[in-house]
């Protein structure tokens, strides 16, 4: 006979929420390991060097398998506190849940990338970060990992 308790509760909550997370994780990832493979790229072509379409999709390639891993690192430390945050304020207004969790995962990698910043010797560790369109456009990849998980997550 099998007896529920709060710790078996406690796991399929935690179960629940895992593969979601896991899912908009990499999504955001891989938005922000092409954003900045392109931001780099489009630098390179507008001091004149010519990038073959070929030679663009080989480079983010490369940068899914490489960078990708890094950049989800940063995130994963922006989104630990900042998704929690988020679920916190969920609790208290319900209907804004999805909407608090995409941004609180905008917030938390903006926090994560400016952090790493400070502790980095260059003046910005990732280049498509360094002024608010670039990283405008790699916080929206992480704002739409925020709302899938969201939107995954939701009591139906």
């Amino acid at each position: 006979m099998k007896y529920s308790n709060a710790s078996d509760s406690a796991h399929r909550g935690w179960a629940r929420h895992l593969v979601p997370l896991l899912l908009a994780w990499l999504l955001a990832a891989a938005w922000g390991s092409v954003v900045q493979t392109q931001w780099n790229l489009q630098a390179l072509a507008a001091l004149g060097v010519d990038i073959p379409l070929a030679v663009r999709a080989r480079t983010t390639g490369q940068d899914l398998l490489g960078f990708a891993l890094l950049y989800a690192g940063i995130l994963a430390a922006g989104w630990l506190p900042a998704l929690t945050v988020g679920h916190w304020l969920g609790r208290r207004w319900p209907g804004w849940r999805t909407t608090l969790l995409a941004l609180a995962a905008g917030v938390g990698m903006v926090a994560a990338v400016r952090a790493v910043d400070a502790a980095a010797p260059m003046p910005v560790f990732i280049d498509a970060t360094r002024h608010g369109p670039g990283l405008l456009t790699m916080a929206a990849g992480a704002v739409l990992g925020g709302w899938l998980y969201g939107r995954l997550t939701a009591r139906r």
